[in-house]
């Protein structure tokens, strides 16, 4: 819950920051010098860009959310007993046994989300956010894929 409070806070601070970046670019371009106007229309794609990858983000995690709510519903998360550091991050050695498993189930059934998931949530573990997001990535188009 602490993350999701965070994450609104975040948003909100960043719609304020734009939404205070979008009047100072309409103010340049109101301006009607040439260099203001350039200015004021750098300023406003901006905000267009910030508002794009907010609203790409939070439909990411979303997403994401609801499918670890079905995996779990289907009793198909990995079993969540690695070591952990104080942080409550797995030890990357623990999560990296693990990881193979979750790869080779990919590997035998690539159009399965569920596997895709696990992987992502492998990748995770072992620190590899990258990847993580990527799998993950793949494991909602495939559910949102009619079958």
């Amino acid at each position: 819950m602490k993350g999701k409070i965070a994450v609104v806070v975040m948003a909100v601070l960043l719609v304020f920051y734009l939404v205070l970046v979008g009047v100072r670019a309409v103010l340049f371009v109101q301006s009607g010098e040439p260099i203001g106007i350039a200015i004021g229309l750098a300023l406003l794609i901006l905000p267009l860009i910030g508002f794009w990858a907010l609203a790409r983000e939070v439909a990411f995690g979303i997403r994401s959310e609801r499918l670890v709510r079905q995996l779990d519903d289907l009793g198909g998360l990995p079993s969540a007993d690695l070591p952990v550091r104080p942080s409550g991050r797995p030890y990357r050695d623990a999560a990296d046994e693990q990881f193979p498993a979750a790869q080779a189930e990919v590997e035998a059934e690539p159009e399965n989300w569920h596997a895709w998931l696990r992987l992502g949530l492998a990748y995770d573990a072992s620190g590899d956010r990258k990847r993580a997001r990527g799998a993950i990535r793949t494991a909602i188009a495939l559910e949102r894929t009619p079958k």
